[in-house]
């Protein structure tokens, strides 16, 4: 009997990409063989975002090109556009299969009791999210993402994924210093810890009925003990959650790199009470000077949204200015995008697609300033980089330095996929260092 052939597609953030690389493993030891999704598929997955209304229509797009390939093909849809709107993706023509939150991990089981042929409007199998999942992703990339944390408690006016992932939960400290060595021990070189709130690490933790037994804090403790090499890099960390003791411990750290993303939102007091973050502006500015104080060549990045509801022209230029002071390394800019059942669409002051659209653009200009002063300061440093696995580029290897910047160096096959001692030269002009090998 020929082999079915499946191929996964991975939307959104590194937590996706974690958890698609655990369904894919599902797959490994049954009879399927699995190939790229630009290659034709008898059957597609699905990992869908819903973070914006792009993500949505990103989604049916990907849909119709699977079907161009193969229009025989069965499509499964997991992820969080399939938790949220089931019944809408249900009539997306196409799909075959919605799979929530807690069901994608037994996707393996419903494909073996299920006929694979078309079907309108698609089955569902979903119910709300409680449980935790452990995932971690390997195989062809570099680094691997591993899922310390899932769900949300916290209740910004515009955010969507509380509902899509559901509370905050972890894994336990055992089992995540279990996967690291399992990584380690299996070549990966660097491991991004990820979750939709990592900071909040510590609630309900999968198997202990505690309250809060362990904090983030006694997490980044227990795997700095870790005897087996290789980096350790975190996601996102929410700014009142990343406490100062935090900060001191990363500076001195065997495993974990120079690099922290830390979401600040809006640089106006006023957007960010109406957004509900749970911190103001003066507080993120002091945890940007503690981190420059203790590590001054740490990478920070930050995301911002524009366009938020009662946004004015007054309340941009404050987020500018502030930006502008701000010691970061770069930022990602988002529009703000209208969630159905978020608070922020009762808010009044709606701001236009075209000012939107400037706003991002002014801070996009600025972002890319701030990333090359960044990186002209590393010129002639010293750095490790985790060079990629890439067979397409003969000319030159890319990787990143501890403090994340991208770097390139004339190809050399044995660098691949591992850490070399490099000097940063100069910035190409596409903003990538180029460095040179230091025996």
């Amino acid at each position: 009997m020929d082999k079915k052939k499946v191929a996964f597609y991975t939307m959104g953030c590194k937590l996706n990409y974690a958890e698609t690389s655990t369904i894919e493993r599902k797959f490994s030891n049954l009879n399927y063989e699995h190939v790229s999704f630009k290659e034709v598929a008898d059957i597609y997955v699905i990992n869908s975002c819903s973070v914006t209304k792009n993500a949505d229509s990103e989604f049916k797009y990907i849909v119709r090109s699977f079907m161009k390939k193969n229009s025989k093909s069965f499509i499964i849809a997991v992820g969080c556009y399939a938790q949220l709107n089931p019944k809408e993706i249900s009539y997306i023509r196409g799909v075959d299969m919605v799979l929530g939150s807690e069901e994608k991990f037994k996707i393996t089981d419903y494909l073996n009791k299920v006929l694979l042929f078309k079907r309108y409007p698609a089955k569902i199998i979903s119910k709300k999210t409680s449980s935790y999942f452990s995932s971690y992703s390997i195989g062809d990339r570099t680094r691997s993402f591993l899922k310390i944390q899932d769900g949300c408690d916290y209740k910004c006016s515009y955010c969507i994924i509380p509902m899509a992932r559901g509370p905050s939960r972890s894994e336990s400290i055992e089992n995540i210093l279990k996967k690291i060595r399992l990584l380690f021990n299996k070549g990966v070189k660097e491991i991004v810890l990820t979750g939709i709130n990592i900071g909040d690490y510590g609630k309900k933790i999968y198997g202990i009925h505690e309250r809060r037994p362990y904090t983030f804090f006694d997490l980044i403790q227990a795997i700095d003990q870790i005897k087996e090499k290789g980096r350790i890099r975190l996601s996102s960390i929410e700014p009142n959650l990343l406490k100062k003791e935090c900060i001191e411990f990363l500076s001195k750290s065997k495993h974990f790199v120079p690099h922290f993303h830390i979401p600040l939102q809006s640089g106006s007091n006023d957007i960010l009470g109406k957004m509900q973050r749970r911190y103001r502006r003066e507080l993120y500015q002091e945890k940007v000077k503690i981190i420059r104080n203790l590590i001054p060549d740490a990478y920070i990045g930050s995301d911002i949204i524009v366009g938020f509801p009662g946004e004015t022209h007054k309340h941009f230029l404050e987020t500018f200015h502030f930006l502008k002071k701000l010691e970061i390394s770069s930022l990602h800019i988002f529009s703000y995008s209208e969630r159905p059942h978020t608070k922020s669409i009762a808010i009044h002051g709606k701001v236009s697609k075209k000012i939107q659209w400037k706003r991002n653009k002014i801070l996009r200009i600025l972002s890319k300033k701030k990333y090359l002063f960044f990186c002209e300061r590393q010129i002639y440093t010293k750095k490790t980089v985790l060079f990629e696995n890439d067979s397409t580029n003969n000319e030159y290897l890319y990787g990143y330095t501890e403090n994340y910047i991208r770097t390139k160096i004339s190809s050399n096959p044995t660098f691949q996929n591992t850490l070399q001692n490099v000097l940063l030269t100069e910035v190409d002009k596409d903003g990538i260092m180029i460095s040179k090998s230091i025996r």
